[in-house]
């Protein structure tokens, strides 16, 4: 591959290139994504009002949810994590279900297993907990690999096998799995084929000083119980799924996607040959798909039928940071695989 001449940033040109693959299309598509949206902003207000702050991290489930993506969420103790988790499935009228993995989990713990019962003499199936809408995964490093394997196949094929038996998950069907960045005694690292397999990964951080005033204030002088309304349910993410496929992607911002995913393989055709010898293994095609589709959603979520490249720099941290692997001379000089994502994407003129 030969060096990538840099496109001209000009934000006419792409405008006018989209209104000529569409014609006015894109203006009806916008009004059909606007309709379709709305439920995002009443979702927020609805998780705000348990939740102080975490805006980014409510956008980034809400968008995951739409994408039928999964989510690694990474943060120290008590920044309501689990928390925002439960109150958006309580937002959506969706089920949810919280497994505590722990190094002595059992597969079958997730998943479920076949029972034995003597008034009928005949097996049968105990789904486990993995059949809901929402599954949240807290401190996914702790149980061992073969429990973590156990998500994989409901992960990937939506689908369960118990007993020689297959059954499908519900729709919609999302995996939120957190881990603790600052801990690691007794946890078991999770595969790069695992980790790749998440969409989103969403580095969580304290609150600011005025949001956390608002959290002590809560607590000093109590409100009165919070009522979390459902202003949406599991059918309204479907047709809002299906129509995030209208949101227009152009070719130029598609070839940026690639350009950026490329250049965590091969940045020296990037002019960028400082960084190959802290790569040890770029992105994979599957963040090619998953940058593009959360570019999608993020425009789907700010209600505009078309995706701008902001969209895909707003979301190509959280998309590849778990994707790269540096290798011993980067973290020698402490360079990060964010580090890495922060150059690349100042490396690559955007179109």
């Amino acid at each position: 591959m030969g060096i990538y001449q840099r496109p001209v940033r000009l934000a006419a040109t792409l405008r006018r290139s989209r209104e000529a693959a569409l014609g006015t299309d894109i203006a009806a598509i916008t009004e059909r994504v606007r309709a379709q949206s709305r439920f995002v902003d009443a979702i927020k207000a609805e998780v705000a009002k348990v939740i102080i702050g975490q805006e980014t991290l409510v956008e980034r489930l809400i968008m995951a949810m739409l994408c039928r993506g999964h989510i690694l969420i990474e943060g120290v103790p008590g920044l309501a994590k689990t928390l925002t988790v439960s109150t958006l499935a309580r937002a959506v009228d969706a089920s949810f279900v919280r497994i505590q993995f722990t190094p002595d989990l059992l597969p079958a713990d997730v998943t479920g297993t076949t029972i034995y019962s003597p008034q009928d003499g005949q097996f049968h199936v105990r789904k486990g907990p993995v059949f809901a809408n929402v599954v949240l995964a807290d401190e996914i490093n702790r149980a061992p690999a073969k429990v973590q394997s156990a998500l994989l196949e409901a992960m990937q094929e939506r689908q369960v096998s118990i007993g020689g038996t297959t059954f499908p998950l519900e729709d919609p069907f999302m995996v939120l799995a957190t881990q603790n960045p600052i801990e690691h005694e007794g946890t078991y690292p999770l595969p790069e084929a695992q980790l790749d397999r998440f969409m989103l990964n969403v580095h969580v951080t304290y609150p600011s000083r005025e949001e956390e005033k608002r959290i002590l204030d809560r607590f000093v002088v109590p409100d009165a119980v919070v009522d979390v309304a459902q202003v949406a349910d599991p059918e309204t993410i479907i047709v809002a799924a299906r129509a995030l496929a209208e949101v227009y992607v152009d070719e130029r911002l598609r070839d940026y996607v690639v350009h950026l995913v490329y250049a965590t393989r091969e940045p020296e055709a990037y002019r960028m040959p400082e960084l190959k010898p802290l790569i040890e293994c770029g992105a994979s095609p599957r963040a090619s798909v998953f940058l593009a589709q959360a570019a999608r959603a993020h425009a789907f979520v700010h209600g505009r039928g078309y995706v701008e490249p902001d969209d895909v720099k707003s979301v190509a941290m959280d998309v590849l940071r778990h994707r790269i692997v540096v290798t011993y001379e980067a973290e020698a000089e402490d360079v990060t695989a964010e580090e890495i994502v922060r150059r690349v994407l100042a490396g690559i003129e955007v179109p």
